[in-house]
Formats: C-alpha cells, structure tokens, sequence
C-alpha cells in the first residue's frame, strides 16, 4: 500500500491553488504536492519534459487533481492526453472543478475521470473532500509508474 502519495494539482487560479495547499497541510498532508498552472505545464511534468526530467525533485505523481478551466490547455485535454498516454493512462486522475454543469460531469467520466469534486466554498468541506480522496487512494493498490521520462506520445 502506498500511503506517501505524490499529488500532481492542475490550478490556474493562484488564489485557489494557496487555499489548496494551506488546506492540505491543516488535515496533515506531508506528502509531496506540487501544484501547475496549466495542463501544458502538466503534460510536460508528466512526459518529464525539460526541468521536469529530474525525478528526484519532481517525482511522478500517485494521483491528480485537475481543474478543467485552465489557460493553453484545459482539464479536458490534459484527461484526454492523459488516457490515450501508454504509460499515464492508469494515472488515478480526479477533477475538482467550480462547475456543477451536468455536460461537464459527464464529459470528464466519459473522458475516464475517477471522480468529479466541485470545489467547495467552506473550508472545512474543502478539506473534506481532500481527507476522503486522499485516504481511498492511499488505501488503493495502485499501478507501479516509470520514475523515469513517459514521453509526449
């Protein structure tokens, strides 16, 4: 089991992403988390492109959270890359999203998100919502990734 979990957070929003993090650290997280601000920035972390090509310093992640209305490349295509990846595709990867628009929810898990978390307003729910996450998949077996480079195929 693997309960020293990498989380890969694609967030645009520098506000947010601080209220992430601080929200992390208060439910006790001391795992590594790194958090980008857009899927172009993700994609070139998960293919281990350029600065991320050391994964000492930027490990491959155990799971991701993903916004889906980032700048240069969404949520939606960061899922899509992701799935039709030879080596990402079993990347758990779950979105947390401020829209609550059916169309979304259902194109993410027709795309193969593992779940869909609209972000919460209160703190509390927020973290939550990241205790819950975070405790299923450190409890689920998960798939051994290559620390190495993935490529951009």
């Amino acid at each position: 089991m693997d309960r020293n979990l990498t989380i890969l957070v694609a967030e645009d929003s520098e506000d947010y992403a601080l209220v992430l993090e601080s929200a992390m650290k208060a439910i006790g997280w001391k795992n590594p988390i790194r958090i980008l601000p857009n899927g172009t920035e993700v994609i070139a972390y998960l293919s281990g492109e350029g600065k991320y090509s050391d994964r000492e310093a930027y490990p491959f992640p155990s799971v991701m959270f993903v916004d889906i209305r980032m700048p240069q490349a969404d949520g939606f295509d960061v899922l899509r890359w992701v799935r039709k990846h030879p080596k990402c595709f079993v990347l758990p990867t779950m979105m947390l999203s401020s829209s609550d628009e059916p169309k979304d929810v259902q194109l993410a898990y027709e795309l193969g998100a593992n779940g869909y978390f609209v972000k919460p307003a209160d703190i509390n729910d927020l973290k939550a919502v990241l205790r819950a996450a975070y405790e299923f998949w450190a409890w689920c077996e998960k798939p051994k990734m290559s620390g190495g480079q993935v490529g951009s195929s």
